[in-house]
Formats: C-alpha cells, structure tokens, sequence
C-alpha cells in the first residue's frame, strides 16, 4: 500500500499552533493542575507535545476508544477498547484527540466523563472538521479547522501507516 501524500500543515505550523493552545491553557488552568487525556493512538504526539509545554502541573491517562476500524470512514458504532487508570472526580480533565470528525465518539466520551465527576471536563483537538460534524460537541481548544480531506500525520493514520510524518498531510492518492 502506498499513498500520494501532500503537506496541508507543515511541521512548523503544528509547533507554534501547540505553543499557543498550551499558552492558553495554562493561562485558563493558572494556580490549578491539569489532567490531561489522550486518546490513543492518534493523538499521542500531539499529547505530549501539548503537555510539555503547558506550565501548570499536569498528569496524564490514557484511553483507546475507535469508530474506524481500517477505514477512512467512521463506522458510527463507539467502542471503549481501554479506559482510564485514574479517577476523575474533582479533577480538571482535558480530553485531547487528535481530530474531530462526525463528532459521534467525542459526544459519546464525554457523556461518559461527566458522569465520573470532574471538576471541570473540557476537549482540545489537533484538527476539526465542522463539515462532518453529526453530533455537536463543544470543542474548547481547536488547533486547526479543515476541510473534508482525508489525513494522516503527526499520529493520525491510514491502516496504522503515516503516523510518523512530522507534518498533517492529505491523502491524495491511495494504492491499496
């Protein structure tokens, strides 16, 4: 399998797009901790990045949660393949995904959250594909907004392939 694959957002643009979001949430978290959730797999360098940047304390969990199978095209159903190790309760959670499409997995997830007691529960994503959207999530810290491409780099993939590109590139052409 091979793909032609274009720069939509270049390595650098990501970097300073990181900086300002992690600006902006240690400026709304100031005097406070963090508790920041990523979800895997995609958004694991975005994550890190993020979090090495914020300057308030920060802790991290994990949670796997897919829609898409090897598809590019969300499936609908939301499955929880690997939860939370911590308790959220009186936290301040930050759910962080790599890209927002249709918006049915988000809206399932933090229906979830919420119910676990947060002190406060917000979402940040990489990208947002309003186009897309079926359910309305209130998303608080959007990195890029993007038309209706098909993308992979910097943790997203095609079939667990281009996850390591440095920059978020379109899918132009797909050999499978």
């Amino acid at each position: 399998m091979s793909a032609k694959i274009s720069v939509m957002i270049s390595e650098e643009e990501i970097d300073k797009r990181v900086r300002e979001l992690a600006a902006q949430i240690s400026e709304d978290y100031a005097g406070e901790s963090v508790h920041l959730i990523c979800i895997l797999k995609g958004s694991v360098m975005f994550t890190v990045d993020l979090a090495k940047r914020i300057t308030v304390p920060v802790t991290l969990d994990f949670m796997k949660c897919s829609s898409y199978g090897d598809s590019t095209k969300s499936s609908g159903i939301v499955r929880i393949d690997k939860d939370t190790d911590e308790s959220l309760e009186g936290k301040n959670v930050i759910v962080i995904e790599d890209i927002i499409d249709s918006g049915n997995t988000l809206y399932y997830l933090l229906e979830v959250l919420a119910q676990r007691n947060p002190k406060s529960l917000k979402l940040c994503t990489l990208l947002s594909k309003p186009d897309r959207r079926v359910k309305e999530v209130k998303v608080d810290y959007t990195g890029f907004i993007i038309e209706d491409n098909f993308v992979v780099g910097y943790g997203l993939d095609y079939a667990q392939k281009y996850r390591n590109l440095p920059y978020v590139g379109i899918v132009e052409d797909l050999d499978e």
